[in-house]
């Protein structure tokens, strides 16, 4: 029995077992997942070998592609040293949130250079 049609049941709605609209092959499992067991899947799913993409944004606009980058399940290292301070420092914030977000790290490799790893990827520092 599907949810709808043990809510409608509970509440004593007597939903008719012809109706369409509640039949159990009308929702897909997949549609009731957390964002970031929809992320995992697609990257576990992943054939491809990982990549690592370097990217050097000039201005916060920029940000989207990081974003975009990050989500498909890519490694992404950010060089923001050609951006003023505090556009950089809005830059790493976001890249923060977005590697928070998704379940990834975020890791600083060198002076304004930073490492954006997703869940599946692990980094080790010696």
């Amino acid at each position: 029995m599907g949810a709808v049609r043990k809510v409608a049941s509970y509440l004593g709605l007597g939903i008719d077992q012809d109706d369409r609209y509640y039949d159990d092959e009308e929702y897909d499992e997949d549609e009731y997942m957390s964002a970031s067991e929809r992320a995992a899947k697609r990257w576990r799913g992943a054939v491809e070998p990982s990549r690592i993409v370097m990217l050097q944004p000039t201005k916060y606009n920029d940000a989207p592609l990081i974003g975009q980058h990050f989500r498909e399940g890519q490694t992404v290292i950010m060089d923001v040293t050609g951006m003023p301070m505090p556009e950089a420092t809005r830059m790493v914030d976001f890249a923060a949130g977005l590697a928070y977000g998704c379940d990834g790290t975020i890791e600083r490799i060198a002076d304004r250079v930073f490492l954006l790893a997703p869940a599946h990827v692990e980094v080790e520092a010696t």
